[in-house]
C-alpha cells in the first residue's frame, strides 16, 4: 500500500515553512521537515493527533516519539496489545506497532504548537488519501479538538452532528467508530483535565470494539 506524504521541503503553508527553517539552523540535528506516519500499514486503529511536538516528533521524526504525550500514549498502547518491542523515546528504539497507525492532523510543527485553521485546511489533503487508504480500520482515535475537527471534515461529515469530547463515541459507516479524547499533552495531565485512567478507559473500548464485544 502506498501512502502520501509531503515532501521534505513541503511549501503548502509558508510560516510552517519559515518556521521550519529557522529550527533546521537552531536544531540542525533535528528532523525539521513534515513528519509522516507510522505503524502499521493495514491497521484496525487509526490514531490522529494535532501536529508533532517541537522537541518530540519534530526531532525524532515519529509521531509522539521523545516527549511526555508519546509517553503516555504509547503507555497505552502497550497495555492495551497494540506494540512489539518498547518504546524508548527515539526512532531507532526498535518499537513496531501492531495493528495500529499514529499520523496527526497538521505534518510540520507549529509555533507555540498552534496551528492555524489555513494550515489545518492546507495539510488536510494527506489526512483525506490516508483516511480513504486504510479500508482495514475499525476505529479512530482523535486526541484533542483540532484533531477531532479536521478529521470530521477529511471524512466530509458536519461538525453539528460529530461533536468533540473526551471518550464520546460516534458510529460511522459500516462497523467503523470514530473515538475522541483529549489530548494526552503534559498541560492536559498536569492540570488534571487528563488523567492516566481517562485514557486508559478510552483504549478500553477501543479494544473491547476492535474485538467485537462493544
Amino acid at each position: 500500500m502506498t501512502f502520501i506524504e509531503p515532501n521534505k521541503n513541503c511549501n503548502l503553508c509558508p510560516r510552517l515553512r519559515n518556521f521550519l527553517l529557522e529550527k533546521r539552523i537552531e536544531f540542525p540535528n533535528y528532523h525539521n521537515s513534515p513528519v509522516p506516519s507510522f505503524g502499521d500499514k493495514s491497521p484496525e486503529l487509526l490514531i490522529i493527533g494535532l501536529a508533532p511536538g517541537l522537541h518530540g516528533a519534530n526531532k525524532t521524526g515519529r509521531p509522539f516519539t521523545g516527549d511526555w504525550a508519546g509517553d503516555l500514549l504509547f503507555s497505552a498502547l502497550e497495555k492495551y496489545g497494540f506494540t512489539k518491542g518498547t518504546y524508548k523515546g527515539t526512532s531507532d528504539d526498535g518499537l513496531e506497532l501492531n495493528g495500529v497507525r499514529i499520523t496527526n492532523a497538521v505534518r510540520c510543527v507549529p509555533p507555540q504548537n498552534k496551528p492555524i485553521s489555513t494550515e489545518a485546511n492546507a495539510c488536510r489533503e494527506f489526512l483525506k488519501k490516508e483516511l480513504k487508504s486504510l479500508t482495514s480500520v475499525k476505529a479512530i482515535l482523535c486526541l484533542g479538538k483540532i484533531s477531532h475537527d479536521n478529521t470530521v471534515r477529511a471524512l466530509d461529515l458536519k461538525l453539528s452532528s460529530y461533536k468533540f469530547g473526551h471518550h464520546v463515541i460516534n458510529r460511522l459507516d459500516g462497523n467503523k467508530k470514530l473515538f475522541s479524547s483529549y489530548h494526552c499533552s503534559r498541560y492536559n495531565t498536569n492540570t488534571k483535565r487528563l488523567t492516566e485512567k481517562m485514557f486508559f478507559s478510552v483504549f478500553e473500548s477501543i479494544r473491547s470494539h476492535i474485538n467485537n464485544k462493544g
